[in-house]
């Protein structure tokens, strides 16, 4: 250890302190933070709507001082953009990485499709109810920038490709549209996850999780589908 640089009077000066970067909060260190931060932005989205939450609210919420929001993520649209790209597109990415493969079975796709959306339900609870909230109603926040630029182009359009040429095919019912037999997937997967506390508590119906959920969907489309 260096000793201290003595002074003109013979006294000892202590050494200086290293300091932080202006304006860098001295939590800033912790590496877990940026993502307990956008969990706490999730929360609020949820619980209050994305327009109806300050970043004040989300600081409380992850339990920091707003300068962190700011030093991380600037200002409000930044931490909403950076919520859709690191948490909420790669869940959707994801799911349709798995089921890419060109020579897959339609019905393995649909099946494919109806287990991974009760598998990312698990893994992420948010999900329906941000989904129902910011994408599915008039005036969510993410209805554009999320669904109609990163994930329709690439999930909902290439399935309903896929039921048009099995269609065409003669492998599933003539009378359905390829297009609305996407809209029943989300209808029988991510609409009751959403509503699940109200059905639940109606019907009594604790016992009825993702795995009925996924049966009950599998049995009704196989009974719509087959031609």
């Amino acid at each position: 250890m260096d000793a201290p640089t003595p002074t003109k009077h013979g006294r000892p000066r202590k050494t200086a302190t290293p300091k932080r970067a202006p304006g860098r909060p001295a939590a800033a260190d912790n590496p877990d933070l940026r993502a307990r931060l956008l969990d706490a932005a999730i929360a609020c989205y949820v619980r209050h709507g994305i327009a109806a939450t300050s970043l004040r609210a989300i600081a409380t919420e992850a339990g920091v001082n707003p300068a962190l929001l700011h030093y991380y993520f600037g200002d409000k649209q930044q931490l909403q953009d950076a919520v859709s790209s690191e948490r909420l597109v790669p869940v959707f990415l994801s799911l349709r990485d798995g089921l890419m493969g060109e020579g897959k079975d339609v019905f393995d796709l649909i099946g494919g499709f109806v287990a991974g959306i009760g598998r990312i339900v698990a893994l992420h609870p948010w999900l329906p109810s941000l989904w129902v909230r910011e994408v599915l109603c008039e005036g969510g926040a993410l209805r554009e920038s999320v669904l109609f630029q990163q994930i329709g182009p690439v999930l909902p359009r290439m399935m309903a490709k896929r039921f048009a040429q099995a269609q065409a095919e003669g492998r599933i019912n003539a009378d359905l549209d390829p297009r609305l037999l996407m809209v029943s997937l989300i209808g029988l997967t991510l609409f009751p996850a959403a509503s699940a506390p109200i059905w639940r508590h109606m019907f009594d119906a604790d016992d009825l999780d993702l795995e009925a959920q996924r049966r009950h969907a599998l049995a009704l489309l196989d009974r719509g589908l087959t031609p």
